[in-house]
């Protein structure tokens, strides 16, 4: 968190009056934190220290040393106002057309991979307006993963008193006004050409103060103003309309098909003046780290299957801004309580989608589900967790520290699971310790199943080949796997391993895991609470479920049940709650995926000083 904001610019207002320094002058005049200005050129090694915990904003930057670009990207926090091209080397490609003969091919050389690398590194981007970004995007695909926004040219509180004060000053227009820039892309000739074609008699203004020169756009007829390339959002074309000038632009006026600037003289007015506010909304909470964070999860029939799905929910909604729920179909009152739930919490938002459970690859849906509960989501982060998962009440402080410590190359994050074993308070050491838990809310990341192992069965219908649960963590676009970090090391893990044999390694493993648990945030998974309920599942559900995802044919054999040598056709209640209850007892833990072998047990592991959540002791004591 920092007070500061540093805005980097190539020139402020007081080295030269241009459109984007006016730009930026306006928004160092409506800034609520602290600004420090500094010029590009003056960026070093030394400035990135001095000032690594502050705030960045970068506005024009032609004068920075790329060569620090790889030090801000991974160790300064910071957005990028953009107001024309800098991939390309004259930052226009239309004028790299002019003067080399040839389409600009800047974005494939190396100023522009520092670009891309620069822009994509950024909290946040803003655009002048939407044509400019989706020439970026059209260069950079991997930008349109990035939260962005299109922001326009900003004006001050005094230009809009100026405007206010010059508007209707005068009761005869006369003449028409040139800009009388040299600038290649201006387009200085083909106004004047204009203006002599229409008989439209013209004054060429240039170098004039700027209070003088928006009065004399509230004494004229017109502005024509025709640029040789794209423009993003040139300021004068917006300062002639309010002040009633008729204006002639063509269509290298990049904003000029935006539906603000279509409206009236009022209305962009309107729109232009909560510009700074738009601005500033997203960069301080970037620089406070107030982010929002959005919890997700799914639902099917709960209430028959007696999972703690209100008690799940209302630990998210007690710590989290809002929570999605995508309910698929229940029809045994799960979705009634949820809308119930969702009236008395405008914090919920509960999206029914019914699919068929039925289907063949039925397995797939629950990948999609949550990747619909996951674009629902509105907040910066988002938090996933499943009905039978619970956040203490301890970590909610947790959750919000680790947000704002998030290092902003982390896309996804593993998070500690304390699983329980039956209700007597075990814990499971035969299982990984983590899941996928908070990540950024980046419209690239969904759920699904990996590209290297999506395969499609005789109907076309997708399934997944062994490794994937079709819930994984995907690129939207490509299918890759998102990389995530993990407290878990490889070296834990094999003190885990050691565990379930070594009595010493399993007295190191339950410190670390106590350590864990205590200083990081996660959630308490009740999968295993209730040991004949979790059979059952696999009896009803989970066996049919594996063969749909993985698109294999197991018959209900002996050979073929994990649990009993019998069909489970065969398998009664009774006989359930009898395994149920030794299993409790004389284990702390099984994989199912193999035969219950008794004469080597899970160990059964305590944690000391362990307490279940609050939400959670109404449900333990019915169950």
């Amino acid at each position: 968190m920092t007070n500061n904001i540093v805005f980097v610019a190539d020139l402020f207002a007081e080295d030269y009056e241009g459109g984007a320094e006016l730009t930026t002058a306006a928004l160092v005049e409506s800034a609520k934190m602290n600004v420090i200005k500094v010029r590009s050129r003056d960026v070093t090694i030394e400035t990135l220290q001095k000032h690594q915990n502050d705030y960045w904003v970068f506005g024009n930057f032609a004068g920075l040393n790329f060569n620090l670009i790889p030090a801000l990207v991974g160790n300064i926090n910071y957005s990028i106002l953009e107001y024309d091209y800098k991939f390309c080397n004259y930052r226009s490609i239309e004028k790299h057309l002019a003067s080399t003969g040839r389409d600009c091919d800047c974005h494939d050389q190396l100023v522009g991979k520092y670009v891309s690398a620069f822009f994509y590194g950024a909290d946040h981007l803003f655009w002048m307006s939407e044509q400019q970004r989706d020439r970026y995007h059209l260069r950079f695909p991997n930008l349109r993963q990035r939260p962005q926004t299109v922001l326009s040219s900003v004006f001050s509180q005094d230009f809009f008193n100026v405007v206010s004060l010059l508007k209707g000053s005068s009761d005869e227009r006369s003449g028409w006004v040139v800009l009388g820039s040299d600038s290649w892309i201006k387009g200085k000739e083909q106004a004047i050409k204009w203006c002599n074609e229409n008989g439209k008699p013209y004054d060429v203004v240039w170098d004039m103060p700027y209070h003088d020169l928006l009065a004399k756009l509230a004494s004229s007829e017109g502005f024509v103003y025709l640029p040789l390339g794209g423009d993003t959002c040139p300021r004068m074309v917006i300062e002639a309309k309010l002040l009633g000038c008729d204006v002639v632009v063509n269509q290298n006026v990049q904003h000029s098909n935006e539906k603000w600037w279509q409206s009236s003289p009022d209305d962009v007015c309107d729109y232009l003046k909560g510009r700074p506010r738009v601005f500033w909304s997203i960069v301080e909470k970037y620089a406070r780290r107030d982010l929002s964070v959005s919890g997700y999860t799914t639902t099917y029939n709960c209430i028959s299957q007696n999972y703690p799905f209100v008690e799940s929910i209302t630990s998210m909604l007690d710590c989290l801004d809002e929570v999605v729920v995508v309910d698929g179909g229940s029809y045994d009152g799960t979705l009634d309580v949820l809308n119930d739930m969702a009236k008395e919490n405008p914090k919920l938002k509960v999206v029914s989608n019914l699919v068929d459970w039925n289907h063949k690859r039925s397995a797939v849906f629950d990948g999609s589900q949550k990747a619909l509960a996951r674009s629902h989501c509105t907040g910066d982060i988002c938090w996933q967790q499943d009905v039978d998962e619970i956040i203490h009440e301890n970590d909610y402080k947790k959750i919000r520290d680790l947000v704002k410590a998030m290092h902003k190359s982390h896309q996804l994050i593993a998070l500690p699971v304390v699983e329980f074993w039956g209700k007597s308070g075990n814990v499971r050491i035969d299982i990984n310790p983590w899941k996928w838990r908070i990540s950024k809310n980046y419209p690239h990341i969904t759920h699904g199943i990996p590209a290297q192992l999506r395969q499609r069965d005789e109907n076309g219908d997708l399934y997944s080949l062994p490794g994937s649960d079709g819930c994984d963590y995907v690129h939207r676009d490509t299918g890759e796997i998102i990389p995530f970090s993990n407290f878990h090391t490889q070296e834990t893990e094999t003190l885990r391993r050691q565990a379930q044999t070594d009595e010493n390694a399993r007295s190191q493993y339950v410190k670390w895991f106590t350590s864990v648990i205590n200083s990081l945030p996660g959630v308490y998974h009740y999968s295993w609470f209730d040991l004949p309920r979790k059979i059952k599942t696999y009896r009803g559900f989970w066996t049919r479920h594996w063969q749909s995802l993985f698109n294999v044919t197991q018959e209900d054999s002996p050979q073929n049940n994990m649990f009993f040598d019998k069909k489970w056709e065969d398998v009664t209640d009774d006989e359930i709650n009898a395994l149920a209850t030794r299993l409790e007892s004389e284990m702390g833990g099984w994989i199912f995926h193999r035969k219950i072998d008794w004469n080597n047990p899970t160990p059964r592991v305590m944690i000391e000083g362990l307490k279940h959540p609050d939400v959670m002791q109404e449900w333990i004591g019915g169950n």
